[in-house]
């Protein structure tokens, strides 16, 4: 059976909650629902972690408990654990380089200056050959001001925006899902 392993970066805690870096939580979250699959920490993953057969493929969801630029800590036990391959890996992150509410699909790259993924290629021993869903919250336009943005609340339309875009982007998902990769891209980069 098929596995496709699905995370979703940020950072714990309260203080976190809702900033534009917890985007990828906030997609799992609704992933989780949409799909029927209760997340529970899962202490040997370093996560809140569920899954849920679904046709002939087993979805695996995760939410690290580790700091962002600790994410791959967690990714590396769950691959390791569950014998998964990098290219069924999917990672979910904000994108600084990406307005807000653009989402685009990625099969693998550089982390591009950002942490999360920088940690998850530094644990997978310099391999980066899992997909990501990049998802926009936009440039302070100051290199300066990125840490107190990605670290803030957007304003109420701002999240709105993005709530919306991350609602929208749940049926593509359905495709990654049915291994149709190229599908869900096509889809994505046409209508987003």
């Amino acid at each position: 059976m098929k596995n496709l392993l699905i995370v979703g970066l940020g950072n714990p805690g309260k203080d976190y909650e809702e900033t534009r870096h917890n985007v990828g939580i906030r997609f799992i979250e609704l992933l989780s629902t949409h799909f029927d699959i209760a997340l529970a920490e899962e202490t040997k993953f370093s996560s809140n972690y569920g899954c849920k057969k679904l046709h002939d493929l087993k979805l695996h969801l995760a939410i690290p408990s580790l700091y962002m630029n600790e994410s791959g800590i967690a990714v590396q036990k769950i691959k390791k654990y569950l014998k998964i391959n990098l290219e069924d890996i999917l990672i979910v992150h904000d994108e600084l380089d990406l307005p807000v509410g653009k989402l685009k699909l990625k099969e693998s790259g550089g982390h591009g200056g950002h942490n999360g993924i920088r940690n998850i290629i530094d644990h997978l021993q310099g391999k980066s050959e899992f997909k990501r869903l990049r998802i926009g919250i936009d440039h302070p336009g100051n290199e300066q001001d990125v840490t107190n943005y990605v670290l803030s609340r957007g304003p109420k339309q701002e999240r709105e925006t993005t709530e919306k875009a991350l609602q929208n982007v749940l049926p593509i998902i359905d495709k990654v899902i049915a291994g149709k990769w190229q599908d869900a891209m096509l889809e994505l980069h046409t209508e987003n």
